[in-house]
């Protein structure tokens, strides 16, 4: 029996897999070729390209230190701290020389102490430039390819900076970002803003206890009202590390300095590195020497749990501690007692031992800079600064520092008051009754009350044609200055909320922050207007010489334009000739 070829069954063709289930198949070609590429509609499609443009790169730039991260984290993805390994070349392995770490005094020789751990000096005379780029640079690629692997062309970057910066150096990083990572635009933001911005409130003092300078701001509703700023910061206090470690390894008294930089290169010199590991593991800060009663309505009061044994206090606590130190040749152990470990503190941030007046205005205490920052802000601003005050900056996380500073600021307001006026005649007019008015009070004193006097009524003639006799007297009208506020029926209800707290106002506190960085990662996720958004083209075109001043920027031509006929080319006309600004940093 014949067996006739019957159809082919549709599994056994790849031509009848790829149409489904219609009827008609097509022939394929005899060659093997790829199958054309169907385009993914953009519903379905991966999101990365959409959002390349809305990715916002986060850079906080310092003199020690740099973070870098997306905007809307929590933490920076990278945190970089400049040093000399990062001037090492590709392929340089002298780090794995066992003679390298204790070559440190040929590396440092020919310059200041410490430079090569430095980004910048405020001092630019003699600064170079170029080579801050450079190391910039190279820790921005670093950070682009290794920790956030992002391209940095499309990428919009939010750049975090001190509000004392100098030009010179606000036109090198923007040179860096525009021109070797061709960023389309750079925001500004104020670090004391995004510091209390983290913190959660709009107004604070926020005090940067920097490496070069301490810097006190006070911000109110977002806006910086005034700043102060003091030598005292991070740098004096490592160098004031080095004078008690080498006091300790060669005997001499405490009070001895070293005189030349050269003395910090010998055998029994103890290097940067290690003087400030030292500092920030080691130092304390002792308390004040009153103890002020501050109110702490807040909470449960604390109970302190003491030792039986405990019987020495810390500030007279005399045990020696060791402390084993690698950099000197050769290397030692030195025992310095517990109680002399806070005296670099002391010498540095405090200096309780000599009178206000022997300070200048840039090398003031901490405590007295922060009591007149106080006393300088207007009546409104300091009321809520106060309970807002606000701890920044490396040397902030020294043990005791904070609760020294705050003891010693209610301390002086206790004693001074907030009366800006001070001196002898001043004491003796406030001591003697007989030159002071019964109506006077003090400036720190709350508010008296004084009797009005009652308005006089005044006759008043009233016309005939109003059916009143001549001569009828009538009440004058009420003086407006007078009358009774009208009630907010709107602060009632927030204030007949079971939630609803008190405004705190008046009173010293502490009030801790998330940092600089956390502030902009926020501010750049909920889209809020920069200090100052700088554009490539126009940085490319004008440079930092293009920069206005912020009086002169016209706001109508910032806002948005319309998109009606010919609102496009409206607004992008209107944007070639916009003018910018660098905010607070290009006010002069």
């Amino acid at each position: 029996m014949s067996s006739s070829a019957g159809p082919s069954l549709p599994h056994r063709a790849v031509s009848s897999i790829r149409a489904g289930d219609r009827s008609s198949t097509q022939a394929l070609p005899s060659t093997p070729h790829t199958p054309p590429r169907t385009i993914v509609p953009s519903a379905f499609g991966s999101p990365s390209t959409s959002r390349a443009d809305d990715d916002v790169v986060v850079l906080e730039l310092g003199s020690r230190k740099m973070r870098l991260g997306f905007a809307g984290d929590a933490t920076p993805k990278r945190i970089v701290s400049f040093g000399p390994e990062q001037q090492r070349r590709a392929g340089d392995f002298r780090a794995w020389d066992a003679t390298y770490q204790a070559d440190w005094r040929r590396r440092a020789s020919g310059k200041p102490w410490g430079t090569d751990h430095e980004l910048w000096q405020l001092d630019m005379r003699g600064q170079d430039l170029a080579l801050v780029g450079d190391k910039l640079e190279r820790e921005l690629r670093d950070a682009f390819t290794k920790y956030l692997l992002i391209d940095s062309r499309s990428r919009r970057l939010t750049l975090v900076l001190p509000p004392t910066l100098p030009i010179p150096l606000i036109s090198c990083v923007f040179d860096v970002v525009f021109n070797r990572f061709q960023s389309p635009s750079i925001s500004l933001f104020s670090s004391p803003v995004m510091n209390v911005m983290s913190a959660g409130t709009r107004s604070g003092l926020v005090i940067d206890i920097g490496w070069h300078e301490t810097i006190v701001t006070a911000v109110y509703e977002f806006r910086e009202v005034h700043s102060w700023r003091t030598v005292r910061a991070g740098k004096l206090l490592v160098e004031e590390t080095y004078e008690l470690l080498s006091n300790a390894i060669r005997g001499r008294p405490g009070t001895a300095r070293t005189e030349r930089t050269e003395d910090k290169l010998e055998d029994t010199a103890v290097s940067f590195e290690e003087c400030e590991e030292f500092a920030m593991r080691m130092l304390w800060c002792k308390r004040a020497a009153k103890e002020p009663d501050l109110d702490r309505t807040e909470g449960l009061p604390t109970l302190h749990e003491q030792d039986e044994t405990e019987t020495v206090p810390p500030a007279e606590d005399q045990s020696p501690m060791e402390i084993a130190l690698n950099s000197c040749n050769p290397p030692k152990t030195v025992e310095i007692p517990f109680a002399e470990l806070a005296e670099p503190c002391e010498a540095v941030f405090l200096e309780p031992y000599l009178s206000p007046c022997c300070f200048d205005d840039h090398e003031l205490p901490l405590h007295l800079l922060v009591y007149r920052a106080l006393l300088q802000l207007p009546l409104d601003v300091r009321a809520i600064c106060m309970p807002r005050i606000i701890f920044t900056g490396g040397c902030s996380s020294i043990i005791g520092l904070k609760g020294r500073i705050l003891d010693e600021v209610f301390l002086l307001a206790k004693e001074r008051g907030w009366d800006p006026v001070r001196g002898k005649a001043v004491d003796q007019y406030k001591m003697n009754p007989k030159l002071r008015r019964n109506g006077s009070r003090k400036s720190s004193d709350g508010p008296v009350s004084v009797p009005m006097p009652m308005p006089t009524p005044v006759p008043v003639p009233v016309p005939a044609e109003k059916g009143n006799a001549e001569g009828a007297e009538t009440a004058p009208p009420p003086n407006p200055a007078h009358t009774p506020p009208e009630p907010d029926h709107v602060e009632e209800t927030i204030q007949r909320d079971k939630d609803q707290k008190p405004v705190v106002q008046g009173r010293l506190r502490v009030v801790d922050s998330l940092g600089a960085w956390c502030g902009a990662s926020m501010a750049a996720q909920l889209k809020i207007p920069a200090l100052a958004t700088v554009e490539r083209e126009l940085w490319a075109q004008q440079g930092v010489n293009g920069a206005s001043r912020p009086s002169e920027v016209d706001v109508r031509t910032q806002q948005r334009q319309s998109m009606g006929a010919g609102g496009l080319i409206r607004g992008q006309v209107s944007q070639s000739n916009t003018n910018w600004t660098l905010g607070v940093w290009g006010a002069i």
